[in-house]
């Protein structure tokens, strides 16, 4: 393998002559740079057909048309350092692709860049019983390697509702998040070891099986998050975590925010292990309900509703607890599932919400994080600038409330066209990023920040931190040619 070579770290912005952040490449590049990618991947895993550009081209997003002018295919490292090499030699830009489930359009190809999609490196080698390990490709969906892991009663415990469509590589250069951040942590707390192509195409083998390695800057963690902009994790050793042997899950009914955080707060203190704590509103639900039809298996309609799952090895303890919360007035109304299918029923109606806005209408998206002491003054004075400055335009909010990340969906109404829509929406963003800095806050808790929010990276990080960022991409990718226009 080669190895990258030191590049000395500056400041000076990122530009390339040679690959402009919207210019599509000259017929006679992209030519030559299929003819020898067939040579280096396969003929069939050069794709150009309309419909195949079409789906490699998007992510989750429905702001960006997707216009790539290829998609390449490789099955090992190797192939896709000799891509990344080949690019850099023409040049052209790559933008790499793994499920496409993210919510920034960092994976959207715009402007005739290249797709490099990993989505044929789905090797899945032995757990290691002793070191509680297991080493995956890039391509690797996330579900599959929680199926791989189960019959060991052991797991990857990076959960969300995309599981099924996610990858490994992808869930990596996102520093995913989801449903069980509040137990396990982030992406970044579950990977021990990489394998990383540069964007110089250099290959990096980054930490391997080692649990401690304290041998100066670990050069993982750059690359866990980066959204593809240094380099394209290949593989990764990945930690596992024991299967809990119970999981009780429960919905409960409570009249606001504040009631919500009330609820967290003794669930905080409660006799059981806290796994998850998601809330949503009333709209959300409407919206599941129109498009899957679920039932809401509790009497009481109010405007939150909080679904929890817990550990708990008292039973006794955590029926006592319920009815402490009843008893004390934080809930209205509730339900504790008593079997896995009513667990899985509740878990639906929270998991089926972000795929129901979409289905139901669009939605203009926001993942955002808050101190957990700032999120209902927070979402008070969002409220109420929503409110007075777009009347007539539908919030919905849900979340994982127990680390501070709120979804929030702003509905275009029915008779306004995209494009006013987004204007708008993109007005409240301003106001909305404007009071998570007040708050102390991040403007991209989960999905990154891609080309929807890199107008606006400067609400979260300061000139100097971005400026480090350009120089650290001038290093590792020196020809700006791995997604080019994304995060800065």
């Amino acid at each position: 393998m080669r190895r990258c070579p030191i590049a000395v770290l500056d400041r000076r912005p990122v530009t390339s002559p040679h690959v402009p952040d919207a210019t599509p490449p000259a017929p006679d590049v992209i030519a030559a740079f299929l003819s020898q990618a067939r040579t280096i991947v396969g003929d069939p895993h050069v794709r150009t057909d309309p419909d195949d550009l079409a789906t490699y081209g998007r992510d989750w997003t429905k702001v960006h048309a997707p216009a790539p002018s290829a998609v390449v295919l490789p099955r090992t490292t190797d192939e896709v350092a000799a891509i990344v090499r080949l690019a850099n030699e023409l040049p052209i830009a790559l933008v790499p692709s793994g499920g496409r489930t993210g919510l920034a359009a960092g994976a959207v190809a715009a402007h005739g860049e290249v797709v490099l999609s990993l989505e044929r490196m789905r090797s899945i080698g032995a757990v290691d019983t002793r070191a509680l390990t297991v080493e995956v490709e890039a391509g690797v969906v996330t579900a599959a390697v929680h199926a791989h892991c189960e019959p060991l009663e052991l797991t990857w415990p990076v959960d969300f509702a995309s599981k099924g469509s996610s990858t490994v590589g992808g869930n990596i250069a996102t520093n995913a998040g989801g449903v069980k951040v509040i137990r396990y942590g982030l992406t970044r707390q579950w990977v021990l070891g990489l394998e990383v192509v540069t964007g110089a195409g250099e290959v990096l083998v980054l930490n391997g099986a080692l649990e401690k390695n304290n041998t100066g800057i670990d050069l993982r963690q750059l690359f866990i998050g980066s959204e593809g902009v240094l380099g394209l994790v290949t593989k990764a050793t990945l930690k596992l975590a024991r299967v809990p042997k119970t999981l009780d899950v429960m919905l409960l009914a409570v009249p606001d925010l504040a009631g919500v955080l009330r609820l967290f707060e003794r669930a905080r203190r409660g006799p059981f292990v806290l796994s998850a704590f998601e809330f949503f509103t009333d709209r959300c639900y409407a919206r599941v309900q129109k498009h899957r039809g679920l039932s809401l298996p509790i009497e009481t309609r109010t405007s939150h509703y909080v679904l929890v799952e817990v550990e708990a090895s008292d039973h006794a303890a955590l029926e006592g607890w319920l009815e402490s919360i009843f008893t004390d007035d934080v809930v209205l109304d509730g339900t504790l599932a008593e079997n896995v299918a009513r667990a899985r029923h509740l878990w639906e109606l929270r998991e089926g919400i972000s795929e129901s806005l979409s289905a139901t209408g669009m939605p203009h998206k926001n993942d955002i994080s808050l101190p957990i002491a700032s999120l209902e003054a927070f979402v008070g004075e969002f409220e109420a600038t929503f409110a007075r400055e777009w009347p007539g335009f539908e919030l919905c909010l849900f979340g994982h409330i127990g680390d501070g990340n709120l979804h929030v969906n702003v509905m275009k109404p029915e008779a306004m066209s995209k494009d006013e829509f987004l204007s708008h929406a993109h007005r409240a963003d301003e106001q909305m990023f404007t009071l998570v800095r007040a708050h102390g806050g991040s403007i991209s808790a989960e999905h990154g920040i891609g080309l929807l929010k890199k107008d606006f990276l400067h609400y979260s990080r300061s000139a100097e931190e971005i400026a480090i960022f350009r120089a650290i991409k001038r290093v590792l990718d020196p020809r700006g040619i791995l997604n080019p226009g994304k995060v800065f």
